[in-house]
């Protein structure tokens, strides 16, 4: 399909004789937030990783906007606009909000004070975080030079969407996002992915959360053995379905999409 952002084909990674990853099929359309869910085991972190250039597969190709791309590090995938939150969130605590949302691509100050004695420039730096953080509509920072190191669990998760949404051009994937967080600071972490998604950058969700998955994505990946097993979509299955198909314990439906 024409409106398909990021694909994958016939992925394959081993691990020794271990084989992780065993030909898996992936896709990404405009516009939609992606979950991908799968058990313990089932290879989803792998081809994940493949995708945000964490991981070289060993066969299989990967496609951005149809072409193909070869990330060999997540540092190319970044530079095609391909950004990731991982569980750790990657943040240096001690430094304030705005340093963190331009932590290794920060914005030096023109002509020698930044050319040649590196200053960075402070203001025009915290001006955009302030920028990233209103059309997010994030209003739980009171400002963006408190330290990281004071905010809490769901705040430092704003954070690091936030810092993602603003250098995603192409796709934001998430890593648990609501891992740890408490009822409210996972809806607030929701209603974020929702706008970020709705803002034209399409969203792949990994979680266990199946409650989260349910309220916001617009298909669900099921990795399974390796491999998708199918793709569904919320409101055409119960979640006790998905989760049976994620298991083993149900079939694919025949109407789902499928590897």
């Amino acid at each position: 399909m024409n409106d398909i952002v990021l694909e994958a084909r016939g992925i394959v990674k081993r691990y020794g004789h271990v084989t992780a990853v065993a030909g898996a099929d992936f896709d990404l359309r405009a516009g939609e937030i992606l979950a991908v869910i799968g058990d313990n085991g089932a290879g989803k972190s792998s081809l994940i990783k493949v995708l945000s250039g964490d991981v070289v597969p060993d066969a299989g190709e990967v496609l951005l906007d149809g072409k193909p791309v070869h990330f060999k590090s997540p540092h190319d995938a970044q530079l095609a606009g391909i950004e990731t939150v991982y569980q750790d969130l990657a943040m240096a605590p001690a430094l304030d909000i705005a340093t963190n949302l331009f932590l290794g691509r920060e914005i030096r100050r023109k002509g020698p004070l930044g050319s040649v004695l590196r200053m960075l420039d402070v203001k025009e730096m915290r001006a955009q975080s302030r920028q990233q953080m209103d059309a997010l509509g994030i209003t739980t920072l009171q400002s963006i030079t408190q330290p990281v190191d004071s905010l809490s669990g769901g705040q430092r998760q704003t954070v690091a969407v936030a810092r993602a949404a603003a250098f995603g051009r192409r796709v934001v994937i998430m890593d648990e996002p609501t891992a740890a967080l408490g009822v409210r600071e996972s809806k607030g972490v929701l209603d974020l992915i929702r706008r970020i998604r709705d803002t034209g950058i399409p969203v792949v969700l990994i979680s266990h959360d199946m409650p989260a998955v349910f309220e916001v994505a617009d298909r669900i990946h099921i990795h399974r053995l390796g491999r998708r097993a199918c793709v569904v979509r919320p409101g055409d299955h119960e979640m006790n379905e998905v989760v049976g198909i994620m298991t083993g314990a149900l079939p694919p439906p025949a109407a789902a999409e499928a590897s």
